[in-house]
């Protein structure tokens, strides 16, 4: 399982002769982009490792997705357990107190 995304990266070598010199043919390589301390990082990936990266980048998707879904069970588990006693508060609270009307 690895945190980023597998990427297409394109950009000039700095040389002045060659064929990306030019902006028509820019070298491409394939990384993974990852942030690391705010900032956001590149791995190049050697041809023969993209497709275990990618396969495991997209493990950790569904992971956290799942831990997602879960982490909102519980919120909505506790937030309707609690929900029966504070609107019993609330509702205590919020009713102004009647006074007897037999004085006359």
């Amino acid at each position: 399982m690895l945190r980023g995304t597998v990427v297409n990266n394109s950009r000039r070598c700095g040389k002045p002769n060659c064929r990306c010199a030019a902006g028509e043919a820019l070298h491409v390589r394939t990384v993974l982009s990852y942030s690391k301390a705010s900032r956001t990082r590149f791995l190049t990936l050697p041809q023969e490792m993209v497709e275990p990266v990618r396969q495991a980048t997209q493990r950790y998707r569904e992971a956290r997705a799942r831990l997602e879904a879960q982490g909102e069970a519980g919120l909505t588990e506790l937030v309707n357990s609690l929900s029966p006693h504070s609107r019993a508060r609330s509702r205590t609270r919020s009713q102004p107190q009647r006074r007897s009307t037999s004085e006359s």
